[in-house]
């Protein structure tokens, strides 16, 4: 009776000794954690790509400025000649925010506030100012550009900072002499 009881307890378990899906329970508790480590590697480098764009944009239009190539540079100039420079960004126009400010070379003081970025949420957009510079002034350029991430909920998308929608601003700075006409 024991004996009886004992091998087919022994076949009972025989299926809990098998070790034929071991590969499968690997596979599926590593997967998770390999596409966490892919979509943080991917957010952080589109971040890290869409910040180098903008910094040559900015850049290079910024220097076309103060070379005087802008007749009555406005805003609205200014964001269509940084936007066509980027083309990674989405609705770059719509998401763009321009701060130029004269910096006194008598006290070198800087703006205090952190950079003015576009609020998706809100109808009616924080204004900053533009001021283009006389010959021979320091100008302070920032630049806002809000962009969704690719992948909000994982890695580095989850942390960055985000507006009412869940984009995140790109932010490039630039200083500059305007030059003498």
């Amino acid at each position: 009776m024991i004996r009886r009881l004992s091998s087919a307890l022994f076949r009972a378990t025989a299926g809990l000794r098998r070790d034929d899906g071991a590969a499968t329970l690997e596979f599926a508790l590593m997967v998770p954690a390999l596409m966490m480590v892919f979509m943080a590697s991917f957010e952080s480098g589109l971040l890290m790509t869409r910040s180098i764009m903008l910094e040559q944009s900015v850049d290079m239009t910024m220097r076309e400025l103060r070379l005087g190539h802008y007749t009555l540079p406005t805003a609205a100039k200014l964001k269509t000649e940084i936007c066509k420079r980027t083309v990674i960004f989405k609705n770059c126009e719509a998401n763009i925010m321009i701060e130029m400010t004269r910096i006194d070379t008598s006290t070198w003081s800087l703006p205090t506030s952190g950079v003015t970025c576009v609020d998706r949420s809100e109808e009616i957009q924080p204004v900053t100012t533009l001021t283009i510079g006389q010959k021979n002034d320091v100008m302070l350029v920032r630049v806002c550009v809000v962009q969704d991430a690719m992948f909000p909920t994982t890695g580095i998308g989850l942390h960055l900072p985000k507006d009412g929608q869940g984009g995140y601003g790109v932010v490039a700075v630039s200083a500059f002499v305007t030059e003498p006409s």
